[in-house]
């Protein structure tokens, strides 16, 4: 559906009385929900349907504001009414997930309330009553690449204004496929809080920096100094990102189908959709015709996939199966192996000029393996994978994996070979385990951060 462009809507802030209430009603409410989002007993049924009805006419009040959400507070409202009506069983917020479409309308500063029963990710995995108030963050080179090489109808990138506590975490997504529903609909867009996002890179990179006295190239500090001008640079990178994990030489089992399969298999997939951003970044900065605005932020996105990557993603999370922290491992590994990252001293440097030919290898190399995968057994690809890996980040030395095929159930069903891999399959290298150590209080100072607390 084409986008409707709108005229300049009212914009509210937090402190808006209508916002006020609707946020301190989710929030009472959240108290008396169980982890499937129903509320259980007499009396807490009682003064669930008071915050309800504080819920409801908060959102006839907002109503009038937000013009665009018509349809969609509409439909939330009814889906409130509805849950009280039929005895605060879970929840089933169908009607108004459908009707709120958000892809339709990305305009810069576009304002949105959003409140459904709903897990956050990295925050609570209890389906409670969590709402935000945000605004679309679109600027026009964006809306440029958007249009153009880069087309990602589903993707829509916003900042925090104001949130319940299940935001108050380190969720930076806001995903249709976390809100209770009775059937899973098709979904038509994927919000992702850019601002966060830039903000905790922001702080990250600036502590990390000093501990290994990196001395940063002058694009990557301007992007210290700047919110706006990271949130920006992130949009770009995730828009690309985003839309990458629907294209190339897939395995033909698509990583976006849950199953069950060892976490490193996730580590590349996220990796890979980093490494093609920033290949189009390289590309795109290169580029004589591109928009400047474009060849500007091109720039930047290579230094913060790198940091990130190397910096926050690599320490951040426990070390269960975590997929993003190996692939922040795996680029580390890669850049010290290919001799453009150096610990020297005890300072980290890095070969700008060396950096992007270093870094599309890695991705080329997961390409490779991507495009061999459909003439592979599943068995055979797995452990294609883990060759790649272990090939540059070292197994833990207990891991039967890391012994080869002969120490495998390959006998059995692939959930056997999943069972074999360890928790932390690669664990932290020295290097890491110091930095995390230092690193450790400024990561979770992250928690809650958005991009106007960072200012």
């Amino acid at each position: 559906m084409t986008e409707t462009i709108l005229s300049a809507p009212t914009r509210i802030s937090a402190e808006h009385p209508y916002w006020i209430r609707l946020k301190a009603a989710a929030t009472a409410l959240q108290a008396l929900q169980v982890q499937d989002g129903s509320v259980p007993g007499a009396t807490d049924q009682a003064e669930a349907a008071v915050q309800v009805q504080a819920i409801v006419e908060s959102l006839g009040g907002l109503a009038p504001l937000f013009p665009h959400d018509e349809v969609y507070l509409a439909a939330v409202a009814g889906d409130f009414a509805a849950w009280a009506e039929r005895g605060f069983g879970i929840p089933d917020f169908l009607s108004s997930l459908v009707a709120f479409q958000p892809q339709q309308q990305r305009q810069d500063g576009l304002q949105h309330v959003v409140i459904f029963p709903m897990y956050t990710q990295n925050g609570s995995s209890s389906r409670l009553v969590e709402a935000v108030l945000i605004e679309v963050i679109w600027p026009d080179f964006i809306a440029g690449l958007e249009a153009g090489e880069y087309s990602n109808k589903l993707f829509v990138p916003i900042r925090f204004l104001d949130f319940t506590p299940g935001y108050n975490t380190n969720s930076a997504v806001l995903f249709p496929e976390t809100v209770s529903v009775r059937e899973t609909p098709s979904f038509t867009w994927g919000a992702i809080f850019a601002d966060r996002e830039a903000a905790r890179f922001r702080r990250v990179l600036r502590a990390a920096a000093e501990i290994t006295a990196l001395e940063l190239p002058a694009g990557a500090a301007e992007l210290l100094e700047n919110q706006e001008l990271t949130e920006a640079t992130f949009v770009m990178w995730d828009l690309i990102h985003d839309r990458t994990h629907m294209r190339g030489d897939l395995p033909f089992d698509p990583f976006m189908i849950k199953q069950r399969m060892p976490f490193f298999l996730y580590s590349l997939e996220e990796l890979r959709c980093d490494l093609t951003a920033f290949r189009e970044s390289v590309r795109i900065e290169k580029d004589d015709d591109a928009e400047p605005e474009a060849r500007r932020h091109a720039g930047l996105v290579q230094y913060a996939i790198i940091f990130d990557r190397i910096f926050r993603f690599s320490i951040t999370g426990s070390r269960v199966r975590n997929y993003d922290g190996l692939g922040g491992q795996l680029l580390f590994a890669w850049l010290h192996q290919h001799r453009v990252l150096h610990w020297t001293d005890s300072r980290l440097s890095i070969d700008w000029e060396h950096v992007a030919e270093a870094v599309i290898a890695l991705g080329a190399s997961i390409d490779e393996l991507y495009w061999r995968s459909i003439d592979r057994p599943k068995t055979a690809h797995w452990l294609a994978a883990y060759q790649l890996i272990s090939a540059t980040v070292t197994p833990h030395p207990a891991s039967a994996w890391a012994k080869g095929a002969e120490a495998l159930p390959l006998s059995g069903p692939p959930r056997g070979l999943t069972d074999r891999v360890l928790d932390d399959e690669f664990p932290l290298s020295m290097f890491f385990e110091a930095l995390e150590k230092k690193m450790r209080p400024v990561i979770e100072s992250t928690a809650g951060i958005t991009g106007r607390s960072a200012l």
